[in-house]
Formats: C-alpha cells, structure tokens, sequence
C-alpha cells in the first residue's frame, strides 16, 4: 500500500476510533451515523453518491474527505476519467481555489491506482 494512502487510513481509524470511543458523544456518533447510511445504495447508485461526494468536498476544500471519496470510488471501480471529469466539474463550480486540491486529489489517486 503506497505510504500516502496507508498514512490516511491509519490516522483515520485511530482518530476515528478515539472520536466514537467517547461513550458520552452521542451526538458524534450519530452524524458518523448518517454519514455512512447517506452513501448505500438508493435511488442513486453507491458510484454516484460517491462522485457527489467528491465533487462537494473539492468544493469545500476538505482534503481528508477528498480522499475518502477518492478511496472509495477506486474500491467501487470507477475509472480515472470518471474521477477526472467529477473533478474537473468541482473546480469549475468552486473555482481556481481548488485546484491545489485537485493536485492532491490526482497524487492521491495515482497513489490508489499504484496499490493495486
């Protein structure tokens, strides 16, 4: 597993571990809760609530989300000219401040693609 991806899933699960191990947050728990209910299948496809994920935390500038959406898409099979063409439609909705995330976005990607 590439170094970049391997550090984002163990600083993940520990973080994420000690987060939902409060027993007095059940606030937290809840919206990690609706966060994971919110990506299964629907009347969208898991693919495409994916690629909506990504396209919004492109906009929002969240590089820890981008790179769970991004994770996740390659787990699902989408290609890279999928993830390009979402990625593309990000930075024009949220403009040349994204692009630096976009870069991260393609390193992590290519690091995904990398693993195998």
């Amino acid at each position: 597993m590439s170094d970049i991806v391997k550090e984002f899933n163990d600083y993940r699960t520990k973080m994420n571990d000690k987060i939902l191990g409060d027993g007095n947050n059940k606030i937290i728990k809840r919206i990690f809760n609706l966060d994971t209910n919110a990506y299964t299948e629907g009347a969208l496809d898991v693919k495409t609530k994916e690629l909506l994920g990504l396209v919004a935390s492109a906009v929002l500038r969240c590089d820890d989300c981008i790179k769970y959406h991004l994770e996740t898409s390659y787990k699902q099979g989408l290609s890279k000219a999928e993830i390009s063409e979402a990625l593309g439609i990000a930075t024009l909705v949220g403009g040349t401040i994204v692009i630096p995330h976009l870069r991260k976005a393609y390193e992590f990607w290519e690091a995904l693609e990398a693993q195998g």
